[in-house]
């Protein structure tokens, strides 16, 4: 239905309790048609969801995507049905249709809220704390933005809409202790308050008072009733002045309305039923069929999602007014090209790379990447969970981003790799940034959720894991990531790059920086490795995702094929075979995705048909897909040890001995057939 609104409506003409009761009820017909779904926080939190939107969130749904709109999160991902009915009502892209479809194919309204998918959602959320760690890599960005342009083109506010499970969470004390920390005033979180969780009350697993938790992490908190919206729109009002974040837990019930379910955990997860349905109309006083919201109360709406536009039109107007220069460094910043600068820098670098064929770890040389590219790019931002001086991702030229001094580009995340990862999403999403953050190989585990809710949004950050392999020695198993590749490189969309060489980290580098639509992981050594490339010119070839590092002259016997500090043990193989006039062409697979993306007759080529032998140190995972059923696996079987790099490598027998060996039991095998 098109409902042509004037400036002139008047909103007071509709009580607030029949625009909360049209979300309520859009979201419990959608829920009762689908047969699924969670209708308990649509109906407890629609009187807070309706104050924020209609006396506070800076918005306009004709351009959800202006930039210095007010970002709202529903960190309570389950909760989707409250978003979808505010995005159809205040008129964005969400159709009546749309929530009819609920939960169905190709539908704009899946399940839980998807970036990307449905215009106006800001994040995907549903496994829960992510909203709100994603949120703070959100308000972070905001401060940071307005460090570099000023009040006149960013001034907004992050709003999140989280519930008890996003509480109990383990991410969410990271999350608020870094937003705590840095003091990022404009981000408010409306806690849904209600006391009930899928088994029931909250009482069954938790005591916490969250608002000694949040206060005791340096955040603005209060307890205001959820069902009493001048109650509500007063504390918003007021935390909206402070200078600190803020947390106000809404006292509510969930699945309001719903007399037989409302404050129980039936009420969470479940359609109403036709009857509760029922029940609840006549309790609320909405007697009107599914799906029907009156006019009046529609033209209200409408009139919600259109105010933004006067917003909007002098943000507009401040940005024609802007210089050339601002306007140009605004543009750089939202849309973060790389620029030419960097292509020189990079170009520079890889010459003397070549050049000079240094043996250093690749961390190390990234951190040289980091040096010559980083103030090439105005939107790179940098930053490790505390292990900064072992990551090495600190260029120098970076300055450290602190609390009321948002204008540098480094972040200290503090030991928070979940939060540092979700906050890194964040960043990427609101805009006008590419994030990259450091912490061990081994501590992956606690990044992954956000790692993949990244692959899943198709964003550009860029996680620098260090400490590689068992190459790291000494620190032991508990620090040696064996079986992290593999689980890496099974996420969709993730780029998983492990460069063998100063000249590979560098064109992992401009590969992670050029994929604008996914994630990447570099996987960085410890120990030092030589330079076996010495091309200064020519295309990337880690952008092929592997390729041919020898080829021997008149075909090959056996082909070997390496990763990241395996390559140089290969090339040494390959060596000691050649003294037995076995020819072994050697491979260097810095990036499997990328290699899987290539036509199959270059695949064909770089594989060859001979034998195939796969090293690396780490556990076998996807590797029979590249050395076929006949091929054999040199690398970890189990868990690492404490020693030297050097011992450890030979105990756990991956030696140009063991590879060789392995070679010729693989010809022995292929000779029989």
């Amino acid at each position: 239905m098109n409902i042509s609104v004037h400036a002139d409506a008047d909103l007071t003409a509709v009580s607030h309790s029949d625009l909360a009761n049209a979300v309520r009820f859009l979201a419990v017909d959608a829920i009762e048609i689908s047969q699924s779904g969670h209708p308990g926080l649509p109906m407890g939190m629609a009187d807070v969801a309706t104050v924020l939107f209609s006396r506070f969130l800076k918005f306009d749904s004709a351009h959800p995507n202006w930039p210095d709109r007010d970002r709202f999160v529903l960190s309570a991902g389950h909760g989707s049905m409250l978003l979808y009915a505010l995005l159809h009502l205040t008129g964005g892209e969400v159709s009546l249709d749309d929530i009819k479809a609920f939960r169905q194919w190709g539908s704009k309204t899946p399940g839980h809220p998807e970036y990307g998918h449905t215009p106006g959602v800001e994040t995907t959320t549903g496994p829960l704390g992510q909203g709100i760690a994603t949120a703070v890599g959100m308000a972070l960005a905001e401060r940071m933005a307005n460090a570099r342009h000023g009040d006149g083109l960013v001034d907004h506010f992050t709003y999140v809409i989280a519930g008890d499970g996003c509480l109990m969470e383990g991410i969410s004390q990271e999350a608020i202790s870094l937003a705590g920390h840095l003091q990022l005033g404009r981000l408010i979180v409306l806690f849904d308050d209600n006391g009930i969780s899928i088994d029931g009350p909250t009482s069954l697993a938790t005591s916490d008072d969250q608002l000694a938790r949040f206060a005791a992490s340096g955040w603005s908190v209060r307890r205001i009733d959820g069902h009493d919206p001048e109650a509500v729109a007063q504390a918003i009002a007021e935390e909206r002045e402070t200078a600190k974040p803020s947390l106000l837990a809404c006292r509510t019930i969930i699945g309001f309305g719903a007399p037989d379910r409302q404050g129980t955990e039936k009420a969470h997860g479940a359609p109403l039923g036709a009857e509760q349905t029922a029940a609840a109309r006549r309790t609320l006083g909405w007697d009107y069929q599914p799906f029907v919201v009156p006019i009046p109360i529609l033209r209200a709406w409408r009139m919600i999602g259109q105010r933004g536009q006067v917003d909007r039109l002098a943000w507009l107007d401040r940005y024609e007014s802007a210089t050339p220069e601002q306007r140009d460094l605004f543009i750089e910043g939202k849309a973060v090209a790389l620029p030419s600068a960097y292509a020189q820098a990079s170009a520079k670098l890889r010459e003397r790379f070549a050049s000079e064929r240094p043996k250093i770890a690749t961390r190390q040389a990234s951190q040289q990447v980091l040096d010559g590219i980083s103030a090439t790019i105005p939107g790179l931002v940098g930053g490790s969970a505390d292990l900064t001086h072992s990551n090495l991702t600190h260029a120098k030229t970076q300055q450290p981003v602190k609390r009321g001094a948002f204008a540098g580009d480094y972040i200290h995340y503090g030991i928070r790799e979940h939060g540092m990862a979700a906050a890194m999403n964040g960043l990427a999403l609101h805009g006008g940034f590419i994030p990259y953050g450091g912490t061990f190989l081994a501590f992956s585990d606690y990044s992954r959720p956000a790692i993949r809710l990244a692959a899943l949004m198709r964003l550009r950050v860029i996680h620098v894991m260090t400490h590689d392999s068992i190459g790291l020695g000494e620190d032991g198993p508990t620090h040696q990531p064996v079986e992290h590749l593999a689980a890496l490189r099974v996420i969709p969309n993730l780029l998983v790059f492990r460069p063998a060489d100063a000249v590979e980290t560098l064109e992992s580098w401009d590969c992670a920086l050029k994929a604008e639509n996914r994630p990447s992981v570099l996987c960085l050594s410890r120990q030092a490795l030589p330079t076996f490339r010495s091309d200064a010119r020519g295309r990337n070839r880690v952008a092929c995702g592997a390729y041919l590092i020898v080829s021997p002259d008149g075909g090959r016997d056996v082909t070997l094929i390496a990763t990241g500090s395996e390559v140089s043990i290969a090339l040494e193989a390959a060596r000691l075979l050649a003294t037995e006039h076995v020819r072994a062409a050697v491979v260097s697979a810095p990036c499997f995705a990328l290699f899987a993306e290539q036509p199959d007759d270059y695949r064909a080529a770089v594989l060859g048909t001979v034998p195939r032998i796969g090293i690396e140190a780490a556990v076998l995972g996807d590797w029979p897909r590249w050395i076929g059923s006949e091929g054999e696996f040199v690398g970890m079987r189990g868990f690492g040890a404490s020693a030297p790099a050097s011992v450890l490598y030979r105990e756990f027998g991956i030696t140009p001995q063991s590879i060789a060996e392995a070679a010729r039991r693989a010809i022995a095998r292929a000779c029989k057939r």
